[in-house]
């Protein structure tokens, strides 16, 4: 009986393991580096899938510009002009075009959802107008803002510049988008220094004459008057901002609040082409934060990315709405 118990014993302990199972140090490495791996390959896919969604965000914000210019048009016969200067931004009480000397983003509000309306504004005296104007410059309007620029909602301004009609705050909102004034450069100065000198006939304007594209000072230009083809002509498109200039003013380009009338900051040239936003202050051209190229949106509303290796001539062309290079 002992001897059968004894017998019994070893065999159940031979079917026991010896040692509880475990990873060894080389299987542990071995996972690690699959995991590493795989985490490498997931991580571009991601970003590059975070990019796309970006893109596609832009791409939406454009749409929506072109959609407010084109309604804005069928409304008033002419797309919005660009104001007055660079030390105006809009007035609520002087309507649109000639005598409006804010922007085209400024006139386009009215047009835009959930962009605060210039309507509460209306009739007030001058100093409290200056206060409410110096509010609404720090509001950003989202539309205006492209999600793969790393850009604050609101930014320093240049201290330097005193304005004609508002108490500018030291923070302002300002936009990642500008509207296509074509290959000509008017340099159009500040402006007027009060609205009754604007309103003087007897003003002397900057010279305009020579202006090829679709917004300018106190520019009404109409669809008929685009006779390149709207669906061949730049309206609006992305702009290159330096690097430093994202939270700063030292980007003369991004310095200024998006409700201001014609300036860098809102209108840019096709004398160049577009460049990827880098540290250089390149503020007369397109570009955007995006690697692959900038979007623009058409005059027929059409949105299209265009490479940073467009041929120049093209390019330029498609700032020009009248120069019979496209038809």
């Amino acid at each position: 009986m002992a001897f059968h118990l004894n017998e019994t014993w070893r065999s159940s302990r031979e079917q026991t393991p010896s040692s509880r199972a475990g990873f060894t140090v080389v299987e542990l490495l071995v996972s690690l580096t699959v995991i590493a791996t795989l985490i490498a390959l997931l991580l571009p896919a991601i970003a590059a899938a975070r990019e796309a969604a970006r893109r596609a965000k832009c791409k939406n914000n454009l749409r929506q510009m072109g959609a407010a210019a084109l309604n804005f048009e069928s409304l008033h016969r002419h797309l919005p002009g660009n104001g007055w200067g660079y030390l105006w931004v809009g007035d609520p009480d002087r309507g649109v075009g000639r005598d409006q000397p804010g922007g085209w983003i400024y006139q386009l509000l009215p047009f835009l959802e959930n962009s605060q309306s210039a309507e509460s504004m209306q009739g007030l005296t001058d100093s409290v107008k200056r206060d409410r104007l110096g509010q609404l410059c720090q509001q950003p309007v989202t539309v205006f803002q492209c999600p793969s620029r790393p850009s604050p909602a609101v930014s320093p301004g240049n201290d330097t510049l005193t304005f004609a009609n508002v108490n500018l705050p030291a923070m302002v909102a300002k936009s990642d988008y500008a509207i296509c004034e074509g290959d000509f450069i008017t340099d159009t100065p500040g402006g007027p220094s009060s609205l009754e000198e604007g309103d003087d006939p007897s003003y002397v304007w900057q010279d305009v004459s020579q202006a090829t594209g679709v917004s300018f000072l106190k520019s009404e230009v109409q669809l008929s008057q685009i006779s390149d083809g709207l669906s061949q002509t730049y309206l609006a498109g992305e702009k290159h901002v330096s690097l430093d200039g994202y939270d700063s003013a030292s980007d003369s380009g991004n310095d200024q609040p998006l409700y201001s009338g014609v300036d860098l900051d809102i209108a840019r040239w096709t004398l160049e082409t577009p460049y990827p936003d880098s540290r250089s202050t390149l503020y007369r051209r397109f570009g955007s934060a995006h690697r692959s190229g900038t979007h623009f949106v058409f005059c027929d509303g059409a949105v299209k990315a265009i490479s940073y290796r467009i041929d120049w001539n093209i390019h330029r062309g498609n700032g020009n709405c009248k120069d019979g290079s496209k038809r």
